[in-house]
């Protein structure tokens, strides 16, 4: 018995090709729906995203916020039972966490899919995760191959056409987990989540591959998890080109067709690249 995809979803299609139109098909498009995070029973956030892997879209969520640091502060994460939908998520904390309610950075950013907040926001991201340290290289070769593997691993792009995709690769170009949803700052989320879960945090030595451009949200995610090296198949913004400078981060654009740009850092590619898998 197949298991329906959570990511997409089907469609009746119409088809209009060279003058005629063709008959009407069944195909499968990016699935959307709301999602509402709860911590202690007190909603902190709304998103739209692709359902599937909420856990780690919560966890990932909270740890870009900088609300969640430890592993061990979390004690679960459990769809909300009186919600028949399955679209909000209860996260539950140990005794001994701290959780801020009033530190919540997400409502000052604009609606605009990069992300843009105010000055003062910016400043207050940089005072609470500290530039990256991480000294490991990564081979020319190793990040032109990261687009294919990327694409390979997208099965729901490959049905829909209609999802952005994150991945986090070893320096080897080893691949550690692939996200996609309908919004790229939630694929971003998920994988941080699930590495979080897993326990490996902060990530440490890696690249956070996207799918498409790269924002200033984005470049501020990957620091929030200790990850270093951004690349992308697209362009960055300016803000994102200035964070991860003054974040100590390496920027990787356009990423494709055998050649790439380096935005920030590049003193992290080289051909001694390749560090052992964590």
């Amino acid at each position: 018995m197949n298991v329906p995809d959570p990511s997409t979803r089907p469609a009746s299609v119409r088809r209009w090709v060279q003058g005629l139109w063709e008959a009407p098909v069944t195909d499968r498009v990016a699935a959307e729906e709301p999602l509402e995070i709860r911590v202690e029973t007190k909603s902190v956030s709304v998103t739209l995203r692709t359902p599937g892997h909420d856990d780690e879209l919560a966890a990932g969520f909270l740890v870009s916020e900088g609300l969640l640091r430890l592993r061990a502060d979390l004690r679960a994460i459990r769809p909300y039972p009186r919600n028949e939908s399955g679209n909000v998520v209860d996260v539950f904390l140990e005794d001994t966490a701290t959780f801020d309610f009033a530190s919540l950075t997400r409502h000052v950013f604009a609606s605009s899919s990069c992300g843009l907040c105010g000055t003062t926001s910016i400043e207050a991201l940089r005072r609470r995760f500290p530039p990256v340290t991480d000294r490991f290289r990564v081979a020319p070769e190793v990040l032109l191959a990261l687009p294919a593997r990327l694409r390979a691993a997208q099965e729901g792009f490959s049905a829909s056409g209609g999802l952005h995709a994150a991945a986090l690769f070893g320096p080897d170009g080893r691949l550690w987990v692939v996200r996609e949803d309908v919004g790229r700052h939630n694929a971003v989320d998920k994988v941080i989540g699930r590495r979080f879960l897993d326990g490996a945090f902060p990530v440490g030595p890696s690249v956070l591959m996207v799918s498409g451009r790269v924002s200033f949200e984005i470049v501020q995610k990957a620091l929030a998890a200790g990850i270093a090296m951004i690349a992308a198949v697209s362009a960055p913004s300016s803000l994102a080109v200035q964070f991860a400078e003054e974040s100590g981060q390496t920027l990787v654009g356009f990423l494709r067709e055998g050649r790439f740009n380096v935005y920030a850092g590049p003193e992290r590619i080289g051909a001694d690249g390749g560090a052992s898998d964590q």
